[in-house]
């Protein structure tokens, strides 16, 4: 069959940051089309359901798509979508196409049949912080409505009872609003602390707080920055009022506010800890029935917090502030929280989510969060060439670990053979799957940031020997 006969043509997006991919099977008509007719018929205003209906586009490329959609195009407080953020230019290879310029159709196979490609890449270097969250949160939710309710709902239903739980949903007390803020947050902190969900499933580099959600619901979790946004994604949709707070070790000076923004417009982390540490870690004030409560459902070894009154005062003052004490894998750490213009930490949040390309990695391997934490374990994986390589590595983490009193297995191979491994494995089915599943993608993503050839094992660490 020559490429002239073929009627199964492809349009693949891509976004650059992110790299979240889709792809849409076209209409042979619709082939001629300039990138911005394309565009608006396949990415802004697509038919999904027709689409899904007629198999030409697969169900995780269709949430890739929903999640590029919020990435290209501004939206208003209703959530409709207008035009491409500015700054936005769409690619073909290192080529900007013009204005009306239909894109080149290029040769590929996808299996054993021969597609015909149009291949465009939306760039977004040149774009600021623009996203009308309000819109966005309100195109997420219409989205996975039932499902998120349905977790409210059996967050609540768990501590209460079927009973008594269709009461507390009308949300017509305060004690009913309290209860329900309560139950969601817990719902979220039991969760797993992970990052295994990187590299497993659609491999998010960065989940948003509706991802988060759907991720705790199909049994994984997240990091603080992520649970955070779960909670509160969650409770502005039932019209809560919260701000983030952000918090760290040894944070105990007033927060640097002028010095984050610079960082995040610049993106020069390099000698910048000390402004770092700021915002290493966040949670969520919220203003409830004229009383403010401090929520910190993150977990990885942050307790469950949830204050008012005096408690939550001294955790906030600007002066003598009372910090947590936090045990996150080998060291114990003074966290200390902040009130912050709301700037920051949503800009913090999108950078992470559409900005930083690397996030997955840094979140892993620079922030050492590793895989998994929980007050049992520290699962962390453990990146060589060589074998020589592997036992500095090795020596490494046996003399931490042998520093403070604990048990800890290092395994060349990406196995959970080890006694410690076993442990893990039997106490949590769901995460150990997850984590012996997320090698081949984290490898790859490793290899693409740092160069090839490398391989890797993990180290699991027993917190509680």
């Amino acid at each position: 069959m020559t490429i002239k006969d073929n009627l199964n043509y492809i349009l693949q997006i891509t976004d650059s940051v992110t790299t979240r991919t889709c792809a849409v099977r076209l209409k042979p008509e619709d082939v001629s089309l300039p990138w911005e007719l394309l565009l608006e018929q396949y990415l802004k205003f697509p038919q999904i359901d027709e689409l899904l209906e007629n198999q030409r586009i697969t169900p995780e490329s269709a949430r890739s798509l929903s999640a590029i959609q919020d990435l290209a195009y501004v939206s208003d407080d209703d959530g409709r979508l207008h035009d491409l953020f500015p700054g936005t230019n769409v690619k073909q290879g290192d080529q900007t196409l013009a204005t009306g310029m239909p894109p080149e159709v290029g040769f590929g196979r996808a299996g054993e049949i021969e597609v015909d490609v149009i291949d465009l890449t939306l760039d977004r270097w040149n774009v600021g912080y623009s996203r009308n969250l309000v819109g966005f949160k309100k195109r997420r939710w219409v989205k996975d409505e039932p499902a998120y309710l349905g977790f409210i709902r059996s967050s609540v239903e768990r501590d209460h009872g079927v009973s008594d739980t269709d009461a507390i949903l009308e949300l017509e007390s305060a004690k009913d609003r309290l209860t329900l803020l309560r139950s969601v947050s817990e719902r979220i902190w039991e969760a797993d602390f992970e990052s295994y969900s990187r590299f497993t499933g659609q491999k998010l580099i960065f989940k948003t707080g509706d991802e988060t959600v759907l991720n705790i619901i199909a049994g994984g979790g997240g990091i603080c920055s992520e649970k955070v946004q779960a909670l509160k994604f969650l409770t502005d949709n039932l019209g809560y009022e919260s701000e983030y707070l952000l918090a760290g070790p040894n944070a105990e000076k007033p927060l640097p506010e002028e010095k984050l923004r610079e960082l995040l417009t610049t993106f020069e982390f390099d000698f910048s800890k000390r402004y770092m540490r700021y915002w290493e870690h966040l949670a969520l004030l919220y203003h409830l029935d004229g009383s403010d409560i401090v929520v910190d459902a993150t977990n990885g070894n942050i307790p469950f917090i949830f204050l008012s009154g005096p408690d939550a005062d001294k955790m906030l003052n600007c002066r003598d502030k009372v910090p947590v004490s936090v045990r996150m894998s080998l060291n114990t750490e003074s966290f200390y929280y902040h009130r912050v213009p709301q700037d920051i930490p949503e800009n913090l949040l999108y950078a992470l989510e559409g900005w930083i390309p690397e996030a997955d990695l840094i979140e892993v391997f620079e922030n050492e969060l590793g895989l998994y934490i929980s007050e049992r374990f520290f699962v962390m994986p453990i990146v060589y060439r060589d074998r020589k390589e592997f036992l500095d590595l090795e020596r490494q983490y046996k003399t931490a670990c042998g520093k403070v009193g604990l048990g800890c297995a290092i395994e060349e191979e990406w196995n959970l053979n080890s006694e410690i491994g076993q442990r893990f494995t039997d106490e949590n089915p769901f995460a150990s799957r997850k984590i012996i599943a997320s090698e081949e993608h984290l490898l790859f993503r490793y290899n693409e940031s740092e160069g090839q050839d490398h391989k890797a094992g993990v180290v699991i660490v027993d917190l509680n020997s």
